[in-house]
């Protein structure tokens, strides 16, 4: 792999998810299965890394002005990889809503069924109205949902390595077709899970499927040292996200380790257009479509800041903000990510939001094609990231005008050319086959 990698959100109708009220807009798009497919073979054909597509087991209140997530990840991506040859899909689930059993067969199921591209991208739910969903009474705390998650993942791994290399034995004349000595259960008994294991399938083209992490708080730090392939977050400042790829792989290198066998993937929202008038036409155009007041509201709230003393115009200092990131903020790295940017300067609720692709917290960037490659070129040279999960502003536009007008520059710069001999997403993404385990008995 040379260069960045590169995946793309598929979140509709884009992380401006007030796009829909545009003119041409859809508002139904995010239903429609025509159009993930037709955006899935535009970034297979710029030879895009993997599609993503974030997701929650709760319907959340901005159904009033905005669709929400939509399908099932699952369901839609596994389609999406079935009408697609190379590239990866990378699918949100949820530890806190699941069973570590059923996810680590079916994840290892469509490893097999993808030919390697499977990535699952592990989340432990914040919304607290999902517990009603699943038969809970009361939403388990942020501590509590980490511990969860751990186990969790130390369970899905152990099952995914349940059987160990050297397993086929396939002798025609004896019949012994499996040494049943290597396809071992896991015996797990915890404070959350008791799981017997092992999975009634063999490790897939990639050994295992491609653990995507993403969490900024110390319980998130610890997850991701502990047990992921890719780290996705959040950055508005490039020290900031310098600093925070060099904690992880200090945290990964005290987890036992290599750093390098961690990616960091930065999350950046982009609006492109074949100039940059055009572009800045098109986002004031968003801009328009914003709540600005409630979205203004809500930013300050996940600050820590008392409701009702900061308007949208009122400037916000570091020395404002409280001392720590507060315990009820939706995101610890989001609330990190923005007090970086106000230690540079005061910034206004309105600022945050607009700078903040309406409130996502990501770095979003407006431009023509160049200025959108010169500044992922600047963040990646700087050692900011390994490469970037790109979020169209608008996805059915900015999806698009990113894979015909912004890959051909990075791919002219030498930042973005693929060794077509990578036939997985681990391939893709620079990572290492798991050492102790193997697709089909032979060692990896």
């Amino acid at each position: 792999m040379s260069g960045p990698h590169l995946i793309v959100s598929l979140m509709t109708p884009g992380h401006f998810r007030h796009a829909w009220r545009l003119a041409h807009s859809d508002p139904l798009a995010y239903l429609d299965v025509d159009h993930f497919v037709r955006l899935a073979k535009i970034a297979e054909a710029a030879a895009i890394d993997a599609v993503f597509l974030g997701d929650g087991p709760a319907l959340g209140d901005e159904i009033g002005e905005a669709p929400g997530t939509g399908l099932d990840p699952l369901v839609l991506l596994g389609h999406l990889a079935a009408t697609t040859e190379t590239i990866g899909v990378v699918i949100t689930s949820s530890t806190t809503y699941n069973s570590p059993y059923n996810l680590a067969r079916r994840f290892q199921a469509l490893d097999h069924v993808t030919k390697g591209r499977a990535a699952v991208n592990v989340v432990t739910t914040g919304n607290a109205s999902a517990a009603a969903n699943f038969g809970s009474t009361e939403h388990p705390d942020k501590q509590t949902r980490y511990r969860r998650a751990w186990e969790f993942l130390d369970v899905v791994t152990r099952l995914w390595d349940s059987w160990q290399p050297g397993w086929l034995v396939a002798d025609k004349v004896t019949g012994r077709y499996a040494d049943v000595s290597k396809v071992r259960p896991i015996d797990h008994h915890g404070e959350f899970f008791s799981v017997a294991g092992p999975l009634p399938v063999a490790p897939g083209p990639q050994g295992r499927p491609v653990l995507v992490q993403a969490g900024g708080s110390e319980g998130g730090l610890h997850l991701a040292a502990g047990f992921a392939d890719v780290v996705f977050t959040v950055a508005q400042t490039q020290s900031k996200a310098v600093a925070f790829r060099n904690d992880i792989r200090q945290r990964v290198a005290g987890a036992g380790r290599r750093p390098d066998d961690v990616k960091v993937s930065l999350g950046v929202v982009v609006l492109v257009s074949a100039t940059e008038a055009e572009a800045r036409a098109r986002a004031e155009q968003l801009y328009a479509a914003l709540p600005i007041r409630r979205l203004a509201a809500e930013l300050v709230a996940n600050l820590g800041l008392p409701a009702g003393v900061f308007g949208p115009d009122d400037p916000i200092a570091l020395s404002d903000l409280p001392d720590v990131v507060p315990p009820g903020a939706f995101s610890a790295g989001f609330s990190m990510s923005t007090r970086a940017l106000i230690a540079e300067s005061p910034r206004t609720p309105r600022e945050l939001v607009l700078g903040g692709a309406g409130g996502s917290g990501h770095r979003l960037l407006v431009g023509s094609a160049e200025q959108i490659a010169d500044d992922l070129e600047s963040w990646y040279r700087a050692g900011a990231a390994d490469g970037f999960t790109i979020m169209p502003a608008e996805t059915a536009v900015d999806l698009e005008n990113f894979a015909d007008l912004v890959v051909p520059i990075l791919r002219q710069r030498g930042l973005f050319r693929r060794d077509h001999r990578a036939t997985t997403l681990r391939e893709r993404l620079g990572l290492r086959f798991p050492h102790d385990v193997v697709t089909d008995g032979r060692t990896a």
